[in-house]
């Protein structure tokens, strides 16, 4: 008899509910519930007729599905022109800040001068001034050298701006790259810039992909320097552009949330492929040898 209380404790233990697990999944799925609902809202209202969009109550399924939306939205505006705007300034600007920061990297990273970390130091305090900070003197510069409306200028200011935080990432990825592999290459007779190009970049692959995807991420999502600099409205780019729809007379929601769609599946789709390797390159930069 002694024992049988004994056995019901360690069944009461063993098959105790996991109130706790339970709790973690529940409160994630509320939270996934809540940030996906307005993403789902936009997806069905861009579907929806305009007298179906102000309906109350507001009904999730519509009634009657339409692509009017979205034909508005390629016949009234030029969303297509202000896509591929972003889409050539966002690449630009990668390209440029990955050249540019892989450059400075790899000299902060290998080479020995004096004033090395205080030059890092503040190529990092540059990234801690605020866009609105520098964008009045750089359209400034910009006008007096005549590249106002124009993507050059809108390159160069999102390259200047990304550039110190890509900078110091890339510094980061270097510095876990062993000196012994680039002195083992020279000893084998390769030069400085071989030993660079087919060693050092290579094993940095995944911390340059981290690096050019945040850069790209940022260039895309820019208003403020494609607002002031961009005057032009086919050369604005999807931020603005999008922006600009508001200002209408008469807004028209439907078309305002099929942009947003077609704004939103592009990205999400990139973001699914990209992220294997977003995770990978974080944590290589996590890591020193």
């Amino acid at each position: 008899m002694g024992r049988k209380p004994k056995r019901l404790i360690y069944l009461k233990k063993r098959f105790k509910f996991p109130w706790r697990i339970l709790g973690l999944y529940g409160g994630s799925i509320l939270l996934l519930l809540w940030s996906i609902f307005p993403l789902i809202w936009m997806l069905i209202t861009s579907f929806k007729p305009t007298e179906e969009i102000f309906i109350y109550p507001p009904e999730l399924i519509p009634r009657h599905m339409t692509l009017t939306n979205f034909y508005a939205l390629f016949s009234r505006s030029h969303f297509l022109s202000y896509f591929m705007n972003s889409l050539k300034v966002s690449i630009l600007t990668t390209a440029c800040a990955l050249v540019l920061s892989v450059l400075g990297a790899y000299g902060l990273v290998r080479f020995r001068f004096r004033g090395k970390e205080l030059l890092a130091q503040l190529v990092l305090l540059t990234y801690m001034f605020a866009p609105i900070m520098i964008v009045i003197p750089f359209y400034i510069l910009i006008r007096k050298i005549g590249l106002v409306n124009t993507h050059t200028a809108l390159v160069l200011a999102l390259t200047s701006f990304s550039l110190p935080f890509t900078l110091w990432l890339l510094r980061s990825f270097f510095q876990t790259i062993p000196l012994e592999l680039e002195e083992a290459a020279l000893v084998d007779g390769a030069t400085h810039l071989e030993a660079a190009f087919y060693i050092v970049l290579p094993l940095a692959a995944p911390g340059i992909i981290a690096t050019a995807i945040f850069t790209l991420i940022l260039a895309w999502n820019d208003y403020i320097f494609a607002r002031i600099l961009i005057t032009s409205d086919p050369l604005k780019t999807l931020p603005v552009g999008v922006q600009d729809l508001f200002n209408q007379t008469v807004v028209d929601w439907g078309m305002i949330m099929a942009s947003g769609v077609l704004i939103t599946i592009p990205v999400l789709l990139f973001f699914i492929f990209i992220q294997q390797y977003l995770i990978e390159g974080w944590g290589a930069g996590g890591i020193k040898g």
